[in-house]
């Protein structure tokens, strides 16, 4: 399989890219070179917002079965390079968003779900969601139904995370000592290992699958508790996980989701929307997902090689909270046992 990843040395697409390389591939990527490619791919400079960012793409002689892209910002960059590729690739991988979902989708929605309207597949910046959904848009403007697969992926996590969730979990815990912990315990979590997501990604190239998938976990794939257990487990501290209620959180202003990455309160529209997906269309189709403890094994690993700080994507709310904050709502209440429920 010959695969062009635009982007690739990044989080998800460093993740596609070290994929489709174990598996024999012959892999191009396109990028800023702001980053150094992973060691076998052929590498083209070029920057996708800027005049001529894809004269190297245009340049360059070849034909591929895929094309996979992560782009996340304004829909004109996924319109152009779709259009230029048309003809040259069989297959238009889209990384998107299960946000594109109109708010707030219920609990167990399917691709059927109704989504919002998108920006034109041509325009300049909007928002986040607008723009995701626009880049489906313009993938399916240039390759058609039958040709673009829209990837629709909810919280990802693993090794190269560069938007702080896990990263800051494990910084944490790392940290030591009492640890607000966000319940229930039980609480369950959707989220894909950027791994597990490539390797979908490259069966949905060989497959020539079409159309949009959620992609991310089954429901209930983990826990909170199992994944901060795993987090304090892995970094070997002396960290003590206090388990807090949702309404004493909430009540001390901390914003789920950003404040206290990955957690977000149960019975709530947001929890629906971020771990309550249906994704038995990726199963049926070969997603298989790893435990966390690996995931969260195999992330702390990746810190401590790269001395400890994760890279941050300057384009994403910095996640994590205010030690003196912390602080503050464990002295304001009892701390419980890390097995009560």
């Amino acid at each position: 399989m010959r695969l062009l990843v635009l982007g690739g040395t990044e989080f998800v697409g460093r993740a596609v890219v070290e994929a489709a390389l174990g598996r024999g591939w012959d892999v191009t990527v396109l990028n800023r070179g702001h980053h150094a490619p992973a060691p076998g791919v052929t590498a083209l400079t070029g920057d996708r917002t800027a005049p001529g960012g894809l004269d190297a793409l245009d340049a360059h002689a070849g034909d591929w079965d895929a094309v996979v892209d992560t782009w996340s910002a304004a829909p004109r960059p996924v319109h152009e390079a779709a259009r230029l590729l048309r003809g040259r690739a069989r297959r238009y991988v889209y990384v998107s968003s299960c946000s594109v979902y109109a708010w707030a989708p219920p609990a167990g929605y399917g691709e059927d779900a109704p989504v919002v309207e998108g920006a034109a597949p041509d325009a300049d910046r909007t928002d986040y969601v607008h723009d995701k959904r626009g880049g489906e848009l313009a993938a399916v403007d240039a390759f058609g139904a039958e040709g673009s697969v829209l990837v629709r992926a909810g919280l990802i996590l693993g090794p190269y995370e560069n938007v702080g969730r896990l990263p800051w979990w494990l910084g944490r815990m790392a940290r030591g000592g009492p640890v607000l912990a966000p319940g229930p315990r039980d609480l369950p979590l959707q989220y894909v290992d950027a791994r597990d997501l490539a390797a979908w990604i490259l069966g949905a190239a060989e497959q020539e699958l079409s159309g949009p998938f959620n992609l991310m976990s089954p429901q209930g794939h983990a826990t909170m508790g199992e994944l901060l257990d795993a987090c304090v487990r892995v970094t070997g501290s002396d960290a003590e996980l206090r388990w807090t209620g949702p309404e004493v959180v909430l009540g001390a202003g901390i914003e789920p989701w950003t404040q206290l990455p990955v957690w977000v309160p149960p019975g709530t529209d947001m929890h629906d929307a971020l771990h309550a997906a249906d994704v038995s269309r990726a199963l049926a189709t070969g997603l298989s997902c790893r435990p966390a403890g690996e995931t969260v094994a195999d992330t702390w690993k990746w810190l401590r090689s790269i001395g400890g700080t994760a890279p941050h994507r300057p384009d994403r709310t910095v996640k994590g909270l205010d030690p003196r904050v912390e602080a503050e709502v464990l002295a304001g209440t009892r701390g419980v046992s890390d097995t009560t429920p």
